[in-house]
């Protein structure tokens, strides 16, 4: 499954990587020569702390630009009166009329524990396109769904602060 990106997580991404190979990856290199030349490398823990976190590096690289290579590249941009991606939304749960507020993000930068839930959530799905006081069926699985009411749309935008999750 590719991971649906705007242009936006992308640009980001590129950022990211560019300051991991240009910033962080020939820092890392450094420590990696200064650790060696402390001699056994066997006992040696710097050594192995500085090939670690090299290696880290290099495989948040390749993650970034697999990201990127199969990202299927999606429009953040919706009508002005319906939920869409950047959108933040306050639902009403109709079961207990207890109130959440989420921000609707691409899977990259998904967080339900920041209040950002991803395009491809039930919740995040069934929002999109929707409007104010539209009551919303939420089908999380076959044996379980519940229904909202969105009781506010803002137009919030990407303006960068929502991080990129790690892999």
């Amino acid at each position: 499954m590719h991971d649906k990106l705007t242009e936006s997580d992308i640009r980001r991404m590129e950022e990211e990587i560019e300051h991991r190979k240009l910033v962080v990856r020939p820092k890392l290199l450094e420590s990696v020569k200064e650790a060696r030349a402390h001699g056994d490398l066997s006992e040696n823990f710097e050594y192995h702390a500085a090939k670690r976190e090299k290696n880290r590096n290099e495989s948040r690289i390749r993650f970034l630009e697999r990201m990127i290579r199969t990202a299927e590249v999606i429009s953040d941009a919706s009508a002005e009166d319906e939920v869409g991606l950047n959108n933040t939304v306050t639902v009403e749960f109709c079961e207990d009329k207890s109130r959440e507020v989420y921000k609707i993000v691409t899977t990259v930068r998904g967080n339900s524990l920041e209040g950002l839930i991803s395009n491809e959530s039930p919740l995040g799905k069934a929002l999109l396109g929707h409007k104010e006081g539209d009551v919303v069926h939420v089908q999380v699985n076959e044996g379980t769904a519940y229904d909202v009411k969105i009781i506010r749309i803002e137009n919030t935008v990407d303006d960068g602060t929502d991080k990129l999750r790690s892999f």
